[in-house]
């Protein structure tokens, strides 16, 4: 097939276009701005681009055109294929029919943290050996590429659940993961109570005594004496057409100009994370009410047979989950004994009530103890695993939660998750590292919410508290209010707020319709805004001093601040040096 993308420098329409040429078709496509590091990527892959929606581009004569979110009425492009009544999709409607059909999709969904956690949870399954695809909104440092079609890894029939003690330690387990026999039965329950010994042999195609996976009529969750919960993977998986895990960054973002749903809701997913949700694209939402009711709708489209891993501490997805829910529920990021308390109420299909135990019930949750790269994980309270890692941020700890919880419904135990973790990288522009001058480290990370500028600050500042040698150092935030949220001035109001751990901020305005110097008042003599990007860069430059560090933060690439600053960095440590003396 040829396709034709329209928007095809997009993170999302980039990634499928990848996907499809991986995948054997034929793919050319037009941007608006063809520019690296995107328009690199695809002609590597040997895609060629268009500069521009000019009308002559129907002489490609595509099977068929995929329309980017990007493209609305009036696009001359557009308008031709309309006229000319050819055939078109959007992207996540090709995604879906095209990459995800017959798959187990695992996907992730959330105001913030969806890039990390999408590549947390693509790590955890790549080391487990299942060789996931994915589709992600950035670049995984540990796969060099934000999209892959993936292997046909088949998941264990029967996922290890254990919700006792601990995962068990059997050396044999790496070989389950690539589809060989677990060597102990996937719900012996730890240091529990263990169940009839006829469940190991239910894997290899004997009726399980206690079927945990039947979800017709009925409670599905047994217990053991312990009182503890079983879970409640598919058994399903079978009739899915076993086309392997992907897993996939679920963007509550509308779908195209003709399909003003958001594009999660075509994806279908077997497991989903709900890792937030807050006020955000308020070019197309007008509340927080309005995305809300497009989370319901993802929530719809997961199978009773599925599983929700819901952020705990949000009310909004509370909220959420009270409208309706079909499927076995997991909380994540709460405390212990809260989690692991009294079963949980939501609605079912016929209006009635569903408890933890039933349809649409909630099992014990999980939990982190310890501190933010090294912590315990807890499920119902009882230890599974401990992460020790190079990330930082309470959020980062949250992100790894859900992540170790959606795998273990794939299959993965807990502690082997956890180890995974123990590598995992990151992603590039998420606290990366850009490079150092004059003793003063320059970072980059893509924060542009309020909340997630104050929560990357946080974790930054904790970082540098931790350690003696950089204590001492200042935080200076330099930042670009570029979303179109921020461009509207919705919240604006929060950025004072959201800045105020930092030491010094600079606030780029260019392009604001809104008053970013009125707006950063409160911080007084702490804040500064500027119209000119060299005038931004030359005050952060005056301002720094060894053992600073400037963390920047911009949803795009900010006129390439990052290098302009670490060059007048090293011209200011290059004239303060005195010439030698002969």
């Amino acid at each position: 097939m040829h396709i034709h993308i329209l928007g095809i420098c997009g993170t999302f329409m980039g990634g499928l276009a990848a996907l499809a040429k991986e995948a054997g078709h034929r793919v050319t496509g037009c941007d608006a701005q063809v520019y690296p590091p995107m328009s690199t990527q695809l002609q590597q892959l040997g895609i060629d681009l268009v500069e521009g929606y000019g009308a002559d581009q129907l002489a490609f004569k595509p099977d068929l055109w995929v329309i980017g979110n990007v493209v609305s009425r009036g696009n001359p492009l557009m308008e031709a294929i309309l006229d000319a009544g050819l055939p078109y999709v959007s992207g996540p409607q090709w995604l879906t029919e095209h990459v995800l059909q017959g798959r187990w999709t695992l996907a992730v969904a959330g105001t913030h943290g969806k890039t990390t956690t999408t590549s947390m949870l693509a790590h955890i399954l790549d080391v487990a050996g299942l060789n996931p695809g994915f589709l992600i909104g950035g670049v995984p440092l540990d796969f060099g590429q934000s999209a892959r079609l993936g292997g046909d890894k088949t998941p264990h029939p029967n996922p290890p659940h254990e919700w006792g003690g601990g995962e068990h330690a059997s050396p044999k387990r790496g070989g389950s993961r690539g589809g060989d026999a677990h060597p102990n039965p996937p719900h012996e329950w730890g240091g529990g109570e263990h169940a009839s010994p006829k469940r190991g042999g239910s894997r290899g195609g004997d009726a399980h005594p206690n079927p945990p996976h039947e979800w017709g009529g009925g409670e599905h969750a047994s217990h053991t004496s312990a009182g503890e919960y079983e879970s409640s993977s598919p058994t399903a998986w079978g009739r899915l057409g076993g086309g392997g895990f992907f897993v996939i960054e679920a963007d509550e973002y509308d779908t195209a100009f003709f399909d003003k749903r958001s594009k999660f809701v075509h994806y279908r997913p077997r497991t989903a994370i709900l890792n937030n949700l807050e006020y955000d694209h308020a070019d197309i939402f007008p509340d927080l009410a309005a995305i809300e009711t497009q989370f319901h709708h993802l929530v719809r489209t997961v199978p009773r047979s599925g599983q929700l891993v819901v952020n705990a501490r949000s009310d909004a997805l509370q909220r959420v989950l009270s409208r309706g829910c079909w499927s076995e529920v997991v909380h994540f990021d709460d405390a212990p004994e809260k989690l692991a308390g009294p079963p949980q109420e939501f609605l079912t299909p016929s209006g009635g009530l569903a408890r933890s135990g039933s349809s649409g019930g909630s099992h014990p949750g999980w939990s982190a103890q310890g501190g933010e790269q090294q912590f315990e994980v807890l499920l119902g309270g009882k230890r599974m695993g401990e992460v020790r890692w190079n990330q930082t941020g309470a959020h980062n700890r949250s992100n790894a939660l859900a992540a170790i919880a959606a795998a273990r419904h794939a299959g993965v135990f807990a502690d082997a998750a956890c180890a995974a973790l123990c590598s995992f990288q990151g992603v590039k522009r998420r606290m990366e590292l850009r490079g150092t001058a004059g003793g003063v480290a320059v970072y980059d990370d893509f924060a542009h919410h309020p909340t997630a500028i104050a929560t990357t600050i946080a974790g930054l500042r904790r970082q540098m508290d931790a350690d003696p040698a950089t204590r001492a150092g200042r935080i200076l935030a330099v930042f670009e209010p570029r979303s179109n949220t921020m461009k509207l001035g919705a919240m604006k109001a929060l950025l004072p707020g959201a800045l105020a751990d930092a030491d010094l901020s600079f606030g780029y305005a260019g392009g604001l319709g809104w008053n970013l110097a009125e707006t950063l008042q409160p911080l007084g003599a702490k804040a500064q805004a500027f119209d000119d990007l060299g005038a931004l860069v030359a005050a952060v430059a005056a301002a720094a001093r060894p053992g600073d560090r400037v963390l920047v933060m911009s949803n795009g690439g900010f006129g390439g601040v990052h290098d302009k600053l670490l060059r007048s960095l090293a011209a200011r440590v290059s004239d303060a040096t005195p010439a030698p003396r002969y």
